[in-house]
C-alpha cells in the first residue's frame, strides 16, 4: 500500500509556472506506475501525465504536451510535475495517483491510490 501526499500548488500569473510534488510512502515506491490528473470546477476529472516505474517513458495529454513535464525520484520516493507556460485552462485541483499496473495510465478508475490534491490557481 502506498500513501501520497502533493505540494507545490499556489497562485500564478499566465506564463507562470510551478512545481508539483508527491511524496509517497513505502518501500515499494518504485514499483508503481504513477500518474497526475486534475479537476477543474464543474468538470470531470482528466488526464495530465504518467511516468513508469523507472521513469523512461511518459505520457502526456495533448493539452499539457509541450509545457508540463512529469519525472520521478525513486530514491527520494517522489513524483514531480513541471508546468511551464500556464494557462488560465490549467486552473483545477491537481491529483497524484498510483498502482503497480494500471490497465490504462490515462483512466483514473485504474489508479488504487490517490493524494487528497493540491489547488492550482492561473490569472490571466
Amino acid at each position: 500500500q502506498v500513501q501520497l501526499v502533493e505540494s507545490g500548488g499556489g497562485l500564478v500569473q499566465a506564463g507562470g509556472s510551478l512545481k508539483l510534488s508527491c511524496a509517497a510512502s513505502g518501500r515499494t515506491f518504485s514499483w508503481y506506475r504513477m500518474g497526475w490528473f486534475r479537476q477543474a470546477p464543474g468538470k470531470e476529472r482528466e488526464f495530465v501525465a504518467a511516468i513508469n516505474w523507472s521513469g523512461s517513458g511518459t505520457d502526456y495529454a495533448d493539452s499539457v504536451k509541450g509545457r508540463f513535464t512529469i519525472s520521478r525520484d525513486n530514491a527520494k520516493n517522489t513524483v514531480f510535475l513541471q508546468m511551464n507556460s500556464l494557462k488560465p485552462e490549467d486552473t483545477a485541483v491537481y491529483y497524484c495517483a498510483a498502482d503497480i499496473r494500471p490497465e490504462n495510465i490515462r483512466i483514473g478508475a485504474y489508479y488504487n491510490y490517490w493524494g487528497q490534491g493540491t489547488q492550482v490557481t492561473v490569472s490571466s
